[in-house]
């Protein structure tokens, strides 16, 4: 398990954390050249939805999940997602795709007049629902890990999936706490 702390997790020049969790996903590109990353966008899955064991998180972003396993499966069946980080209910942070790459996350989306946000931002997954609050530990895990994040690129916001493809889609959601998440010193 890696919880994030800035001592023990150095950010290097292709986008790794150091200490963290490696697991790479094929569902990633190039970002257009010269594309810098501006935005980071925070979501909310679990699979199936409201369950927050096992890895079938995991196994969605890295192409091995058994769409045979839960019926929910069916209607994302050949789903090809991912997300630069995930960060489950214990704090605990797994990267799929360096930040230096495109990781496939936002979908159809539009930032400040922007379409195609994938291109430049950085996608956080917290392992979690519109239904529940987020944890201690998450909280802990990803505001460090966004200071981080901003101290290295060039950051504009940070946004939830909601507010970048509004109608469509509804994460992190209603108890995401976006005032504790932006109070100072957070």
């Amino acid at each position: 398990m890696s919880i994030f702390t800035p001592a023990s997790h150095a950010l290097d020049a292709s986008g790794w954390l150091a200490g963290t969790r490696r697991l790479p996903s094929p569902n990633r590109d190039a970002r257009p050249d010269g594309m810098a990353i501006e935005l980071i966008v925070i979501h909310n899955i679990s699979l199936p939805p409201g369950v927050f064991d096992g890895d079938a998180v995991i196994d969605l972003f890295t192409n091995r999940l058994d769409w045979d396993a839960h019926p929910y499966y069916q209607g994302i069946r050949g789903l090809q997602v991912s997300a630069h980080f995930f960060i489950r209910r214990d704090g605990a942070l797994i990267q799929f795709v360096p930040c230096t790459l495109r990781a496939w996350h936002a979908g159809a989306s539009t930032w400040m007049g922007r379409e195609r946000c994938n291109d430049f931002s950085i996608g956080i997954e917290l392992e979690g629902s519109d239904d529940v609050a987020f944890t201690e530990a998450q909280y802990a895990a990803l505001i460090p890990l966004v200071r981080q994040l901003r101290q290295a690129y060039p950051i504009r916001a940070v946004v939830g999936h909601s507010d970048i493809a509004p109608g469509r889609k509804t994460d992190p959601g209603p108890h995401f706490d976006w005032q504790r998440f932006r109070a100072p010193g957070a």
